[in-house]
């Protein structure tokens, strides 16, 4: 169907603002009377509070109060599971230790708030810091996930008695049975390490209660602003109605921006309401490494068997993850992993469990990807030793394991995030590994590029792997559009937006519908006083299921107004076409009415109205997917490997990806670039290291690797489309595309570029000391 803006690369509405300055961030609020919040953080990544004296920092001229733990009185508790557990897998076992406002009794993490300062500006706050007193007693510290359910490991609560907080269990067919009938059974420890979300923009926070009107409102760097509102409305005592939550343009999500009722949030909405003034709180990059939840760290035993030919009989796989010292986010992520390591192929029979560890560190939740590229990761290296096993080219082996287009839905048995069993929607991978293998001239790159580059002394090497991206969960989300007297088109819906341009894609949605200009529609998101009910933005939901909601919500208007239209100008409705801001005949185009004009006619000031009728041309709409739309691809890269250095160079980088319908390939494009970015970190940049005693020794950009634009490669991107059968615009999810096959495509390109070291990679992040040292290793195995 010809369209004239969906599915159109139109430039996004909001970067005027934002390069020009004119958008709103937290730090851009500022209010009459305002004070400042900084908090005193444990240095201990374990130890318990013996005392803390305050009676320094609350002499300092400019505090206005100093609290710990013990003012909070009864307010102070447990935070609520963000996630529930996910009882619908049977023999679940899920130990729930979630948030505390601050450290109380015991520190368990480095980083922990213990106090805070609240004072007329930062500068006096910060340095009021050095005024506390806190005695503090180191204890044994949990730092290696592994050993932390070994017997007689330091426990992070001693209450508990164990450092298991969750173990799950899931099978799909009889995998022991089918690896006793393989040709092969091939095994791999894998391990995946930690890193950080590293958003451009840290967390931040400004509350003001309002005595008299007895009114909480709340400006957060939130990717969940409906769900912050109604849980702080609980913790607190007041009704919905009296907390509005704002979320503002936001400088990057990446998943951690999900968390709400962190400490930060509880403690300062408590506090406005205690002091009856603002208090804006804007956490530095220091905090950031310490305080912000982080992602990683599984240890996987996997295997996979399979016949002579290369057909796929069985996969296992045993893994560990590290929650760090609360699980408020629940299984997300580890569930998620689970879901995706059979990824694009059928895998007959497949056995899957996983322990999660209580540690002395940040809990772990979703970053970009949300345990998506571990369970891609470990297929796609089980996939590449099998290849090599068996002698088989790397994208045969695949090819002759996918899932083909008539096979779906299919259903892999795995109960997944949103607690049911897992099902692929729709898909085509094969065409999405021709289109990769056309775009990166992979025949004639192994057979005639790579063999003459070696010759010259380069190793260079290819990498070519597949997967599938999990996206639009629900529960749901909703949208309400209205056409104003001016012609021009107002939208809002709940979830929040974190730079993925919505506020253009959504304003696409309606422009299509109501024939109006895409610069016409205004979009507000991510405030609790706009739009009532939602969900929030994670796992690459804000187009499927906000913009399907939107969808339903903009075609009940355009009814209305063809409706009115069709009474005012005594035309047939199938006869009208919308379009530039008006609605007239199609057969005699003189005949019409600016859109604004009938929108005054459809709230009229006096008179009668037909029974039933609903004033104005507004209609607000929501929308549920029954399960996740899924979407996928083919990543190639080829890299060059420098032997003396250890420096890894991404020379070309394809992706072929399928996200269904298309809104607009330029935004789908800057996703992929976002999310591939995030992916090159996780290949070899990002990792953060601890010391035995738990403390963390790269804490700072000075230290931690990110990848600078010089290290990015330039991404050739190949759209293909396969409509999901889920929703009416047939939208798949594409945030988190590029983050998620990358380090499975980097491991395997190096691997290949350094096949006469016979290097294995079986680990990721790399980086160039750890490349070093598994090449040495290589020469002695």
């Amino acid at each position: 169907m010809e369209t004239k803006y969906f599915g159109k690369r139109i430039q996004r509405n909001e970067d005027p603002r934002i390069l020009t300055g004119q958008a709103l961030f937290v730090d851009d609020v500022e209010l009459p009377d305002m004070l400042h919040a900084t908090f005193l953080r444990s240095d201990y990544p374990h130890a318990r509070i013996n005392s803390i004296d305050i009676s320094a920092a609350l002499a300092r001229p400019g505090v206005i109060a100093v609290y710990t733990a013990k003012d909070m009185g009864d307010y102070w508790k447990p935070g609520p599971l963000l996630v529930p557990a996910p009882t619908a897998i049977p023999g679940v076992v899920f130990n729930k230790r979630t948030q505390v406002p601050m450290a109380r009794e015991e520190i368990r993490h480095q980083g922990e708030p213990i106090a805070v300062v609240i004072a007329k500006s930062r500068y006096i706050a910060e340095d009021a810091l050095a005024d506390i007193v806190a005695d503090l007693e180191p204890l044994d510290p949990v730092v290696d996930v592994e050993k932390a359910l070994e017997p007689g490991s330091p426990l992070v609560y001693n209450d508990l008695g164990t450092n298991l907080a969750s173990h799950v269990q899931q099978e799909n067919g009889n995998y022991a049975a089918a690896a006793a009938q393989a040709d092969v059974v091939i095994k791999a420890h894998i391990v995946i390490d930690r890193g950080i979300a590293g958003a451009m923009e840290n967390r931040g926070l400004v509350v003001q209660w309002d005595p008299k009107s007895q009114h909480l409102t709340v400006w957060a760097t939130t990717q969940a602003p409906i769900a912050l509102r109604n849980g702080l409305s609980g913790i607190l005592g007041l009704s919905e109605s009296q907390v509005r939550v704002i979320a503002p343009f936001v400088g990057g999500g990446f998943g951690p921006k999900i968390m709400v009722f962190q400490p930060e949030e509880v403690v300062l909405t408590w506090a406005s309401m205690k002091l009856g003034l603002p208090i804006k709180y804007i956490e530095d990059r220091q905090e950031n490494f310490l305080a912000m939840t982080q992602e990683r760290n599984q240890i996987h035993d996997a295997e996979i068997a399979l016949t002579k030919d290369g057909k796929i009989l069985g996969v296992k796989d045993v893994f560990v993850q590290d929650t760090g010292a609360f699980n408020s986010y629940a299984l997300t992520v580890p569930l998620n992993t689970q879901t995706h390591t059979t990824g694009p192929y059928k895998v007959p029979n497949y056995y899957s469990e996983f322990r999660v560890a209580f540690t002395d560190r940040i809990l772990v939740t979703p970053v970009r990807g949300a345990g998506r590229p571990y369970g891609v990761f470990v297929m796609e290296r089980l996939m590449d030793l099998a290849a090599k096993k068996l002698g088989l080219d790397p994208t045969e082996i695949r090819r002759r394991n996918y899932l083909q287009p008539e096979e779906f839905p299919y259903r892999t048995g795995i109960i997944g995030q949103d607690f049911a069993k897992n099902i692929l929607d729709s898909g085509n991978y094969p065409a999405t590994l021709d289109k990769a293998l056309e775009m990166i001239e992979y025949e004639q790159f192994i057979k005639e590029e790579q063999p003459k580059l070696r010759a010259q002394g380069k190793h260079v090497g290819i990498g070519v792997v597949t997967f599938t991206e999990g996206t639009g969960v629900g529960p749901y989300e909703g949208g309400r559009v209205t056409v104003e007297a001016s012609g021009k088109v107002s939208v809002a819906t709940g979830v929040g937006t974190q730079g993925q341009g919505h506020y253009t894609s959504f304003a696409q949605v309606v422009a299509e519908q109501l024939g109006v200009p895409v610069e016409d529609v205004r979009v507000v998101t991510g405030d609790t006083d706009q739009f009532h009910w939602g969900a929030g933005t994670f796992a690459s939901r804000g187009a499927t299921v906000a913009g399907n909601a939107i969808h339903a919500a903009a075609s009940l208007v355009r009814a209305k107004i063809l409706k009115l239209a069709s009474k005012t100008l005594q035309v047939p409705e199938e006869d009208l076409v919308l379009e530039n801001s008006e609605i007239h005949s199609a057969t005699h185009p003189t005949t019409c009415i600016p859109l604004g004009e009938l929108a005054v006619k459809a709230n009229p000031s006096r008179g009668a109205v037909e029974p039933g009728a609903e004033p104005g041309l507004e209609a607000t709409a929501y929308y549920g997917p029954p399960y996740g739309a899924t979407a996928g691809g083919t990543v190639a890269m080829i890299v060059e490997v420098d032997t003396e250095l250890m420096r890894v160079e991404i020379k070309r980088y394809v992706i072929a990806h399928d996200c269904g319908t298309v809104i607009n390939p330029l935004i789908v494009d800057g996703q992929i670039h976002g999310g591939v970015s995030l992916g090159v970190g996780n290949s070899f940049f990002e990792k953060l290291v601890y010391d035995e005693n738990g403390q963390l020794m790269n804490g700072t950009f000075m230290d931690y690797l990110i990848p600078r634009a010089t290290d990015m490669p330039y991404i050739e991107i190949g759209h293909l489309s396969t409509p999901s059968p889920l929703n009416p615009l047939g939208i798949k999810g594409v945030g988190e595309a590029g983050a998620i096959p990358t380090p499975a495509a980097f491991a395997q390109a190096v691997e290949n570029a350094l096949a006469d070291y016979n290097l294995e990679v079986r680990e990721i992040p790399l980086s160039p000391n750890r490349l070093f040292e598994l090449l040495e290793e290589s020469k002695t195995s």
